[in-house]
């Protein structure tokens, strides 16, 4: 996927005579131009190019390695700032060009995505984590629920206890006798 013009326009429009530096990374080196002057004062013209090494940067954010065209000016660049994708990001356009600007934008779209990821991945734990909250609260109440009904079941055979102990006391002391059947009853 390459990026569309309308991307760039954070560039410069300015003409860029050394059309090679679009290619890579070169850090705002040109092709710089001036003269021989020797002994006998005679003037030659002549060109200095930057000094452009083809190298296999590693990228986290890409996970792998990019072979690109940079500059040594760039490299110590990037040294500085940490890393290829700490560069990418930290550079101004200007300085980038159009791969600079294009490997930018692949760095930026993977860095999103990671974060997409893991924002979905802390949603659902934390989703996850408060239907285990609901389940266990569902858990405990239907464990208070049930000690409840089993102390009301106590409750109510304490209290037919308490009912059988008070017919029996009142009726030992009224001397009325129940209807239970006992060997007293069936000798009168």
């Amino acid at each position: 996927m390459f990026p569309s013009s309308v991307v760039f326009a954070s560039l410069a429009n300015i003409s860029t005579p050394f059309k090679r530096s679009s290619l890579g990374l070169f850090h705002g080196k040109l092709k710089q131009y001036g003269n021989n002057v020797p002994f006998s004062k005679k003037k030659t013209r002549r060109s200095w190019l930057p000094n452009v090494q083809n190298k296999r940067l590693a990228s986290d954010a890409l996970g792998r390695k990019v072979e690109i065209k940079v500059t040594t000016r760039a490299l110590k660049t990037i040294r500085k700032h940490g890393g290829l994708d700490h560069y990418l990001l930290k550079t101004k356009p200007e300085l980038l060009g159009y791969e600079g600007m294009r490997l930018r934008i692949l760095v930026r779209e993977a860095l999103q995505a990671e974060a997409d990821a893991q924002a979905e991945a802390k949603r659902i734990e934390e989703e996850t984590a408060r239907i285990e909250k609901k389940k266990q609260l569902a858990k405990e109440e239907a464990a208070r629920l049930a000690k409840q009904k089993e102390l009301q079941t106590l409750r109510k055979m304490q209290l037919k206890k308490e009912r059988r102990r008070s017919e029996s006391l009142a009726a030992g002391i009224l001397g009325v006798q129940s209807n239970s059947g006992s060997p007293s009853e069936l000798t009168h």
